[in-house]
């Protein structure tokens, strides 16, 4: 609820930032454009503060980050950084610019039309930059290899064993540059050479920035969240660190709102007495949706823990093993004949309810407060025994 006087809209860019603040109280509406220095825009807030009482601050999310909102947070002020896909703007405005969109945010702010999204620590900042990178170097992985694999191809070389990319393709390549590769040419010869370098470069590099991931995954502030998620069924500790890192504090969610969140829920298009449903949103957190999906496809085999999963059981409390156990088995239940529809709503339910069930990561055991027993009807009790609520009677 907008409790402050005075409603001040940051329309951020690179070098310039331009300001639109309006006083609830007199009607006033100031404006001002301002270089993007900390030092000059903490000057004009607080100015601002002096003569208009209390602000509360707004500013899209966007490229420049969160750095200016931790500043002025840590001045004294309210601020919020708005998600720019829940921005309510007039269908038929065909004007933009920097102060319209300063005064927009201003305006919605003063009537609480704002969806802000969590502003990161610097440490969850840091982990998540990690984590993005890796996964830049494995996407940049498999750009070098489909080139040096498809250059190969068209001049007639395809790998005759099953499993690419291994000791056994290795030698493959080898032995083709050695002794066949010579008679396409000098420039064949060199592309080979080149698309070979990138992805034994690119192989390094994401090596490195595995080992450091792994480091942070055994001491630091996600270790906890990241060893509880890995007794998940399909999540190693680089996916687990990966979901503890994009989602970062698991307590604001449940099981419904988490799926809505990674955009793991259909889209709707009813009217009236017809409703229709189509594909899943697709809105919200892309890398951990897709960290989501590809642990799903490990539900699709039955289900028999390993030695690996057993040693993540060992490393957290047995209550909890025991319920990631319980979480392993809930989706087997299903995977089989949602693999089979052709609806994506329906093929989403498994890494939808994947992403449900560790919803209460940061409060297991707190059994009674689990997402995923209020929506079956069931309570916990301190025992651990799952105990069937009886269904309330129809009205």
């Amino acid at each position: 609820m907008f409790t402050e006087r005075t409603s001040l809209g940051l329309d951020v860019h690179a070098r310039s930032v331009i300001a639109a603040a309006i006083d609830c109280s007199t009607g006033e509406l100031i404006e001002k454009s301002l270089p993007n220095d900390l030092v000059m825009i903490s000057e004009f807030v607080e100015g601002l503060a002096r003569d208009h009482g209390t602000l509360r601050i707004t500013y899209e999310a966007g490229p420049t980050g969160f750095g200016l909102a931790r500043f002025l947070a840590e001045a004294g002020h309210a601020v919020q950084v708005a998600a720019p896909s829940k921005l309510l703007r007039p269908a038929g405005e065909r004007v933009k610019t920097d102060r319209r969109d300063a005064v927009l945010l201003a305006r919605l702010a003063r009537n609480d039309d704002i969806t802000p999204v969590r502003i990161p620590t610097l440490g969850e900042e840091s982990a998540r930059d990690l984590v993005r990178s890796r996964d830049d170097a494995r996407r940049d992985l498999m750009s070098a290899r489909h080139r040096l694999g498809k250059l190969l191809l068209r001049r007639g070389y395809a790998f005759p064993g099953t499993t690419t990319w291994g000791r056994e393709h290795e030698r493959w390549l080898r032995a083709v540059r050695r002794e066949e590769l010579t008679t396409c040419g000098v420039g064949t010869v060199t592309a080979f050479d080149d698309a070979y370098d990138a992805v034994t470069h690119t192989l390094a590099r994401r090596d490195r920035l595995d080992a450091a991931i792994f480091d942070l995954a055994e001491n630091s502030e996600f270790t906890q969240t990241t060893q509880r998620l890995a007794c998940l069924r399909g999540v190693s500790t680089l996916t687990a660190f990966g979901l503890a890192v994009e989602i970062g504090d698991w307590d604001r969610f449940t099981g419904s709102t988490i799926a809505a969140y990674l955009g793991l829920v259909p889209s709707e298009h009813s009217s009236g007495q017809t409703r229709a449903l189509g594909g899943i949103t697709k809105t919200g957190n892309s890398h951990a949706r897709r960290l989501l999906v590809e642990s799903a496809w490990h539900h699709k085999p039955r289900y028999a823990p390993g030695p690996v999963l057993r040693q993540d059981w060992a490393k957290v409390p047995a209550v909890i093993a025991e319920r990631a156990d319980l979480g392993n088995r809930r989706p087997f239940t299903t995977v089989g004949w949602c693999s089979k529809s052709t609806t994506s709503d329906t093929r989403s339910r498994t890494p939808r309810s994947l992403g449900n069930w560790p919803a209460g990561a940061g409060r297991w055991p707190r059994w009674r407060h689990n997402p995923i027993d209020r929506a079956h009807g069931r309570s916990q009790s301190f025992s651990g025994r799952s105990v069937r609520r009886r269904p309330a009677p129809a009205l």
